[in-house]
Protein backbone atom coordinates (compact mmCIF):
# COMPACT_ATOMS: atom_id res chain seq x y z
CA UNK A 1 0.00 0.00 0.00
CA UNK A 2 1.23 3.47 -0.84
CA UNK A 3 0.57 6.08 1.86
CA UNK A 4 1.89 9.47 0.88
CA UNK A 5 5.26 8.92 -0.75
CA UNK A 6 6.00 5.71 1.14
CA UNK A 7 5.31 2.10 0.17
CA UNK A 8 4.27 -0.22 3.00
CA UNK A 9 5.04 -3.90 2.49
CA UNK A 10 2.47 -5.78 4.53
CA UNK A 11 2.85 -9.25 5.96
CA UNK A 12 6.47 -8.90 7.03
CA UNK A 13 6.50 -6.22 9.73
CA UNK A 14 4.18 -4.37 12.12
CA UNK A 15 4.54 -0.64 11.46
CA UNK A 16 4.00 2.12 14.01
CA UNK A 17 1.49 4.95 13.74
CA UNK A 18 2.43 7.60 16.29
CA UNK A 19 -0.25 9.63 18.05
CA UNK A 20 -0.07 13.43 17.88
CA UNK A 21 -3.00 14.95 19.76
CA UNK A 22 -3.29 18.69 19.14
CA UNK A 23 -6.17 18.95 21.61
CA UNK A 24 -6.47 20.45 25.09
CA UNK A 25 -8.51 17.50 26.41
CA UNK A 26 -7.18 14.17 25.14
CA UNK A 27 -7.59 11.41 27.75
CA UNK A 28 -3.86 10.67 27.83
CA UNK A 29 -1.85 13.73 26.85
CA UNK A 30 -4.37 16.55 26.56
CA UNK A 31 -2.75 19.95 26.26
CA UNK A 32 0.82 18.68 25.97
CA UNK A 33 1.15 19.22 22.21
CA UNK A 34 -1.62 21.66 21.34
CA UNK A 35 0.70 24.43 20.19
CA UNK A 36 2.47 24.29 16.85
CA UNK A 37 5.97 24.38 18.35
CA UNK A 38 5.19 21.60 20.82
CA UNK A 39 3.58 19.50 18.08
CA UNK A 40 6.64 19.87 15.84
CA UNK A 41 9.01 19.04 18.69
CA UNK A 42 7.07 15.90 19.60
CA UNK A 43 6.89 14.84 15.96
CA UNK A 44 10.67 15.17 15.70
CA UNK A 45 10.98 12.97 18.79
CA UNK A 46 8.74 10.32 17.25
CA UNK A 47 10.53 10.42 13.89
CA UNK A 48 13.89 9.99 15.62
CA UNK A 49 12.50 7.03 17.56
CA UNK A 50 11.38 5.26 14.37
CA UNK A 51 7.73 6.13 13.78
CA UNK A 52 6.27 5.20 10.37
CA UNK A 53 3.16 7.44 10.24
CA UNK A 54 2.11 10.47 12.31
CA UNK A 55 -1.61 10.52 13.23
CA UNK A 56 -2.87 14.05 13.92
CA UNK A 57 -6.00 14.43 16.02
CA UNK A 58 -7.79 17.73 16.56
CA UNK A 59 -10.76 16.47 18.58
CA UNK A 60 -10.57 14.24 21.63
CA UNK A 61 -12.68 11.09 21.37
CA UNK A 62 -12.32 10.07 24.99
CA UNK A 63 -15.54 8.99 26.80
CA UNK A 64 -17.77 12.04 27.24
CA UNK A 65 -15.83 14.16 24.75
CA UNK A 66 -17.14 17.51 23.51
CA UNK A 67 -18.11 17.59 19.85
CA UNK A 68 -16.25 20.33 17.99
CA UNK A 69 -17.53 22.37 15.09
CA UNK A 70 -15.90 21.62 11.74
CA UNK A 71 -14.38 25.10 11.74
CA UNK A 72 -12.68 24.71 15.11
CA UNK A 73 -11.31 21.27 14.29
CA UNK A 74 -10.01 22.52 10.94
CA UNK A 75 -8.32 25.49 12.62
CA UNK A 76 -6.47 23.08 14.92
CA UNK A 77 -5.29 20.51 12.39
CA UNK A 78 -4.54 22.39 9.17
CA UNK A 79 -1.53 24.45 10.40
CA UNK A 80 -0.03 21.35 12.02
CA UNK A 81 -0.43 19.15 8.94
CA UNK A 82 1.00 21.84 6.67
CA UNK A 83 4.11 22.20 8.84
CA UNK A 84 4.57 18.45 9.29
CA UNK A 85 4.55 17.97 5.52
CA UNK A 86 7.04 20.80 5.13
CA UNK A 87 9.41 19.76 7.92
CA UNK A 88 9.33 15.93 7.89
CA UNK A 89 9.49 13.15 5.32
CA UNK A 90 6.87 10.97 6.99
CA UNK A 91 3.28 10.13 5.97
CA UNK A 92 0.62 12.05 7.88
CA UNK A 93 -2.72 10.63 8.96
CA UNK A 94 -5.69 12.75 10.04
CA UNK A 95 -7.87 11.35 12.81
CA UNK A 96 -11.36 12.60 11.92
CA UNK A 97 -14.82 11.25 11.11
CA UNK A 98 -16.08 14.46 9.46
CA UNK A 99 -16.12 14.94 5.71
CA UNK A 100 -15.45 18.68 5.66
CA UNK A 101 -12.55 18.34 8.10
CA UNK A 102 -11.10 15.51 6.01
CA UNK A 103 -11.40 17.64 2.87
CA UNK A 104 -9.41 20.49 4.39
CA UNK A 105 -6.91 18.13 5.99
CA UNK A 106 -6.22 16.48 2.64
CA UNK A 107 -5.74 19.91 1.05
CA UNK A 108 -3.17 20.62 3.79
CA UNK A 109 -1.33 17.41 2.93
CA UNK A 110 -2.90 14.52 4.89
CA UNK A 111 -2.11 11.17 3.28
CA UNK A 112 -4.57 9.01 5.22
CA UNK A 113 -7.91 9.51 6.96
CA UNK A 114 -8.34 7.62 10.24
CA UNK A 115 -12.08 7.35 10.89
CA UNK A 116 -13.30 6.10 14.29
CA UNK A 117 -16.84 5.66 12.93
CA UNK A 118 -16.03 3.45 9.95
CA UNK A 119 -17.76 5.80 7.45
CA UNK A 120 -21.04 5.60 9.42
CA UNK A 121 -21.08 9.11 10.94
CA UNK A 122 -20.83 11.46 7.97
CA UNK A 123 -22.34 10.50 4.62
CA UNK A 124 -19.84 12.54 2.60
CA UNK A 125 -16.63 11.18 4.15
CA UNK A 126 -16.32 8.10 1.94
CA UNK A 127 -16.76 10.24 -1.16
CA UNK A 128 -14.10 12.70 0.03
CA UNK A 129 -11.64 9.82 0.55
CA UNK A 130 -12.46 8.27 -2.82
CA UNK A 131 -12.30 11.53 -4.79
CA UNK A 132 -8.89 12.37 -3.34
CA UNK A 133 -7.57 8.79 -3.65
CA UNK A 134 -6.04 8.81 -0.17
CA UNK A 135 -5.66 5.84 2.15
CA UNK A 136 -8.04 5.31 5.06
CA UNK A 137 -8.18 3.40 8.30
CA UNK A 138 -11.76 2.42 9.10
CA UNK A 139 -12.49 1.50 12.70
CA UNK A 140 -15.20 -0.66 14.19
CA UNK A 141 -17.70 1.37 16.20
CA UNK A 142 -21.42 1.39 16.91
CA UNK A 143 -23.89 3.21 19.13
CA UNK A 144 -24.45 0.39 21.63
CA UNK A 145 -22.88 -2.75 23.10
CA UNK A 146 -25.90 -4.96 22.37
CA UNK A 147 -24.15 -7.78 20.54
CA UNK A 148 -25.75 -11.15 19.79
CA UNK A 149 -22.48 -12.89 18.91
CA UNK A 150 -19.71 -10.44 19.75
CA UNK A 151 -16.85 -11.36 17.41
CA UNK A 152 -19.16 -12.25 14.53
CA UNK A 153 -21.05 -8.99 14.99
CA UNK A 154 -17.80 -6.97 14.90
CA UNK A 155 -16.92 -8.65 11.61
CA UNK A 156 -20.42 -7.98 10.24
CA UNK A 157 -20.25 -4.32 11.31
CA UNK A 158 -16.91 -3.91 9.52
CA UNK A 159 -18.37 -5.57 6.43
CA UNK A 160 -21.06 -2.87 6.44
CA UNK A 161 -18.25 -0.29 6.54
CA UNK A 162 -16.59 -1.98 3.57
CA UNK A 163 -19.89 -1.95 1.67
CA UNK A 164 -20.09 1.83 2.16
CA UNK A 165 -16.48 2.23 1.03
CA UNK A 166 -17.05 0.20 -2.13
CA UNK A 167 -20.35 1.93 -2.91
CA UNK A 168 -18.68 5.35 -2.81
CA UNK A 169 -15.60 4.35 -4.78
CA UNK A 170 -12.82 3.77 -2.25
CA UNK A 171 -10.34 1.33 -3.76
CA UNK A 172 -9.43 -1.86 -1.89
CA UNK A 173 -5.74 -1.00 -1.92
CA UNK A 174 -6.51 2.14 0.12
CA UNK A 175 -8.30 0.44 3.04
CA UNK A 176 -7.01 -0.55 6.51
CA UNK A 177 -9.36 -1.91 9.19
CA UNK A 178 -9.24 -1.44 12.98
CA UNK A 179 -11.15 -3.57 15.56
CA UNK A 180 -11.90 -0.47 17.65
CA UNK A 181 -10.54 -1.27 21.09
CA UNK A 182 -12.20 1.06 23.62
CA UNK A 183 -15.17 1.93 21.41
CA UNK A 184 -18.67 0.44 21.88
CA UNK A 185 -17.19 -2.39 23.93
CA UNK A 186 -17.30 -3.28 27.60
CA UNK A 187 -14.10 -4.08 29.49
CA UNK A 188 -14.71 -7.79 29.00
CA UNK A 189 -15.46 -7.33 25.29
CA UNK A 190 -12.24 -5.37 24.81
CA UNK A 191 -10.27 -8.24 26.33
CA UNK A 192 -12.14 -10.73 24.14
CA UNK A 193 -11.38 -8.65 21.05
CA UNK A 194 -7.69 -8.54 21.96
CA UNK A 195 -7.76 -12.31 22.42
CA UNK A 196 -9.36 -12.78 18.99
CA UNK A 197 -7.50 -10.22 16.87
CA UNK A 198 -6.92 -12.79 14.14
CA UNK A 199 -10.67 -13.09 13.54
CA UNK A 200 -10.59 -9.95 11.37
CA UNK A 201 -8.29 -11.59 8.82
CA UNK A 202 -11.35 -13.16 7.21
CA UNK A 203 -12.11 -9.72 5.78
CA UNK A 204 -8.76 -9.84 3.94
CA UNK A 205 -7.56 -6.26 4.51
CA UNK A 206 -4.53 -4.78 6.28
CA UNK A 207 -5.20 -4.38 10.01
CA UNK A 208 -4.31 -1.78 12.63
CA UNK A 209 -4.57 -2.11 16.41
CA UNK A 210 -5.10 1.01 18.50
CA UNK A 211 -5.00 0.04 22.18
CA UNK A 212 -2.39 2.46 23.48
CA UNK A 213 -2.99 3.54 27.10
CA UNK A 214 -6.70 2.73 26.79
CA UNK A 215 -9.08 1.93 29.61
CA UNK A 216 -8.79 -1.81 29.10
CA UNK A 217 -5.12 -1.46 30.06
CA UNK A 218 -5.83 0.92 32.93
CA UNK A 219 -8.61 -1.22 34.39
CA UNK A 220 -6.54 -4.38 34.12
CA UNK A 221 -3.46 -2.90 35.78
CA UNK A 222 -5.13 -0.31 37.99
CA UNK A 223 -2.98 2.46 36.54
CA UNK A 224 -3.53 6.02 35.23
CA UNK A 225 -3.11 6.79 31.53
CA UNK A 226 0.50 7.94 31.78
CA UNK A 227 1.62 4.68 33.44
CA UNK A 228 0.26 2.18 30.92
CA UNK A 229 3.27 1.69 28.65
CA UNK A 230 3.93 -1.94 29.68
CA UNK A 231 0.29 -2.88 29.17
CA UNK A 232 0.32 -1.17 25.78
CA UNK A 233 3.49 -3.05 24.81
CA UNK A 234 1.70 -6.30 25.58
CA UNK A 235 -1.08 -5.39 23.14
CA UNK A 236 1.52 -4.50 20.50
CA UNK A 237 3.12 -7.93 20.89
CA UNK A 238 -0.34 -9.49 20.54
CA UNK A 239 -0.73 -7.51 17.31
CA UNK A 240 2.58 -8.86 15.98
CA UNK A 241 1.57 -12.43 16.78
CA UNK A 242 -1.82 -11.86 15.12
CA UNK A 243 -0.14 -10.58 11.91
CA UNK A 244 -1.37 -7.00 12.24
CA UNK A 245 0.23 -4.45 9.94
CA UNK A 246 0.10 -1.41 12.25
CA UNK A 247 -0.15 -0.44 15.87
CA UNK A 248 -1.21 3.07 16.85
CA UNK A 249 0.69 4.10 19.99
CA UNK A 250 1.88 7.01 22.12
CA UNK A 251 5.27 5.58 23.15
CA UNK A 252 7.26 4.90 19.97
CA UNK A 253 10.65 3.78 21.25
CA UNK A 254 9.34 1.27 23.77
CA UNK A 255 6.79 -0.29 21.43
CA UNK A 256 9.24 -0.49 18.52
CA UNK A 257 11.76 -2.35 20.67
CA UNK A 258 9.07 -4.81 21.74
CA UNK A 259 7.91 -5.29 18.15
CA UNK A 260 11.45 -5.99 16.95
CA UNK A 261 11.95 -8.58 19.68
CA UNK A 262 8.59 -10.25 19.03
CA UNK A 263 9.28 -10.36 15.29
CA UNK A 264 12.74 -11.84 15.80
CA UNK A 265 11.17 -14.70 17.75
CA UNK A 266 8.18 -15.05 15.41
CA UNK A 267 10.30 -15.32 12.26
CA UNK A 268 13.21 -17.30 13.70
CA UNK A 269 14.31 -20.11 11.37
CA UNK A 270 16.14 -23.37 11.88
CA UNK A 271 15.65 -26.58 13.82
CA UNK A 272 17.33 -27.68 17.01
Amino acid sequence: MKIGSREFDFGKHTYIMGILNVTPDSFSDGGRFNSLDKALFHTEEMVNEGVDIIDVGGESTRPGYTLLSDEEEISRIVPVIERLKKEFDVPVSLDTYKGNVAKEGIKAGADLINDIWGLKYDDILAKVIAENNVACCLMHNRKDTDYKDFISDVVKDLQETLDIAHRDGIQDDKIILDPGIGFAKTYEQNLLMLKNLSSLHELKYPLLLGASRKSVVGLTLGLPADERVEGTITTSIMAVLADYDFVRVHDIKENLRAIKMAEAIKYAKGEF
